[in-house]
């Protein structure tokens, strides 16, 4: 099976390398967040700890942000929805990473958990990158804040809906 069959509509969303590959990324970051969260550090400042718990929690939402996000994108066919939802996921992605080092900082020893993590996110970026060619820029609504349009739309840009005048047509009996 292709790549593009991989990603395309008629496949389910849970079947796809890339959820696949979110979920287990989920599953990981969970589990990094547990041990975060339970730990006790050497340091005498009660903030450092809340920290590395507060980082513990962003792990948690932003892993949990990138498979809702493919699920939402899966099932939508419009270019526009679908580029809005990559960003989400890959914002939630580079500020995984970022929460990382952030446990790193303030404490966190068990670095090979982050170093997997770290590896299953790389791997996710390529199935991610793979993913976004296959979004169709000739289905798309124009997006009016001009962040998401398809190359050569845009905001401005009047829609096939917006170019219908009533007055050219005779509405009488």
């Amino acid at each position: 099976m292709s790549l593009e069959d991989d990603f395309s509509s008629q496949n389910s969303c849970e079947n796809s390398a890339l959820y696949i590959k979110a979920t287990e990324i989920l599953k990981l970051s969970n589990r990094i967040a547990e041990i975060a969260a339970s730990y006790e550090t050497a340091a005498t400042d009660s903030s450092d700890q809340e920290i590395l718990r507060s980082q513990a929690l962003y792990i948690r939402e932003d892993a949990s942000i990138i498979p809702s996000k493919i699920a939402g994108a899966f099932n939508c066919d419009l270019y526009d929805i679908k580029m809005e939802k990559a960003c989400l996921i890959r914002k939630s992605a580079q500020d995984l990473a970022t929460h990382m080092t952030g446990l790193e900082m303030y404490g966190f020893r068990e670095t090979e958990y982050l170093d997997l993590l770290r590896n299953e996110i790389e791997a996710f970026r390529i199935l991610f990158a793979e993913w976004v060619k296959t979004f169709d820029p000739f289905n798309y609504i124009i997006d009016r804040w001009g962040l998401f349009n398809p190359p050569g739309v845009n905001y401005n840009d009047l829609e096939d809906d917006d170019s219908i005048d009533p007055d050219d047509f005779n509405f009488e009996d």
